[in-house]
């Protein structure tokens, strides 16, 4: 396979920051009904939009969905303690910023396919010195259906103009894999993240990565 663009995402791929989101998710399912389920279960919505796993975690204590303005108090509880804290608390994975100047140097077009809004995983990238390194970011708000849907990598192969098997994308969870998948596009696991490899595989990924380091290695063996 002759690699031209590859995709990541963001959260448990590139960042580290998963603990701040788990965090805030529990801070805002605590303040709002009481009750915030254990650190796995909230790891396992990961990957998809933040309204999402506030209606999914909600509903599986209350038993019924979140009315509008009940998951506008949820979102914003959780926005305000996740923002707070936001900026002290973002990194990187060790490694991230070296093999990302492999990849350039490979010249491989990189672009962020994450579901988080377009706004604040700029504003990550931005913190952590990285944003320099993608051609893109599209957030779950830059598309009608977020990952596990195809559309998300979709859009990033047509906006690249390449063709699905010409691209990678790298993720930490189930739902990157998947999105991929359901895109035509090589999908690698991300081994570094909160997922664990069983899980990963279930979503059948076509590459394991151990380490972040490992993606500049095999691009620059694939594209030989």
């Amino acid at each position: 396979m002759n690699t031209r663009c590859i995709f990541f995402d963001l959260d448990g791929t590139l960042l580290d920051s998963v603990p701040s989101i788990v965090e805030s998710m529990s801070y805002a399912l605590e303040l709002k009904m009481g009750f915030a389920p254990d650190y796995e279960t909230l790891v396992s919505g990961i990957g998809t939009p933040l309204d999402e796993q506030l209606l999914t975690h909600s509903f599986a204590y209350l038993g019924r969905r979140l009315d509008p303005r009940e998951l506008d108090e949820f979102r914003g509880a959780y926005k305000d303690h996740n923002l707070a804290n936001h900026d002290d608390v973002i990194a990187t994975f060790d490694g991230v910023g070296s093999a990302l100047d492999a990849l350039r140097t490979l010249g491989c077009p990189m672009g962020i396919v994450t579901s988080k809004p377009n706004d604040i995983a700029r504003r990550g990238l931005r913190v952590c010195k990285i944003e320099s390194f993608f051609d893109f970011v599209i957030g779950y708000d830059d598309v009608a259906n977020p990952k596990p849907h195809p559309e998300p990598v979709l859009t990033a192969i047509n906006y690249m103009k390449a063709s699905a098997e010409t691209c990678l994308f790298v993720g930490d969870s189930p739902h990157d894999i998947l999105s991929g998948n359901e895109a035509n596009c090589p999908t690698g696991a991300a081994l570094w993240g909160p997922f664990q490899r069983d899980s990963l595989a279930a979503a059948n990924p076509t590459y394991y990565f151990d380490h972040i380091h490992d993606i500049p290695a095999w691009a620059s063996q694939s594209n030989a």
